[in-house]
């Protein structure tokens, strides 16, 4: 077995990642459905590894140059029912609770717009994601002034009351 870490490319510091396992065919339009309905006007790309047949990698969106992302980050990675979305004017909270009712989604892996890498293990028969590395270590723990700028953040930005 070898391992390797693959560097998630994206076009900006805005862009958000979602990083999951899937199991059939069908997933790139059922993703593009659940996101579209989801979030009007959002812009993304989908690539999907498919893990038997013809083996492609299929892909769907609403931004040219985020479907590219998609696929390319894809074909590094290489695992067998991978899927990668990449998106803008939208965030993982907007999308995960749709996403994670797609009947063939297995695991949200990572949903992040922060550097994201993938553990990848591969063998004679393939490749599969260990797992994910998800921006940067902690650096200490939150102090009463750190705990008031959260919590006043989120209330500015309208998620909290």
């Amino acid at each position: 077995m070898n391992m390797e870490v693959v560097n998630i490319s994206k076009p900006g510091e805005d862009i958000n990642v979602i990083l999951g396992y899937s199991h059939f065919i069908k997933t790139a339009e059922d993703i593009y459905e659940a996101l579209v309905t989801s979030v009007p006007g959002i812009k993304f790309g989908i690539a999907f590894c498919e893990a038997s047949g013809p083996r492609l990698i299929r892909y769907e969106g609403t931004d040219d140059e985020l479907i590219k992302y998609a696929v390319d980050n894809c074909e590094k990675i290489g695992a067998g029912h991978a899927f990668i979305i990449l998106m803008r004017d939208a965030y993982p909270i907007n999308v995960l609770n749709t996403l994670k009712n797609v009947q063939e989604i297995t695991r949200i892996l990572a949903a992040s717009a922060n550097p994201l890498q993938v553990v990848v293990a591969s063998t004679e028969q393939g490749k599969g994601i260990i797992g994910v590395i998800d921006g940067y270590s902690p650096l200490g723990v939150e102090g009463k002034d750190e705990k008031k700028e959260r919590k006043e953040f989120l209330r500015k930005i309208g998620y909290k009351l």
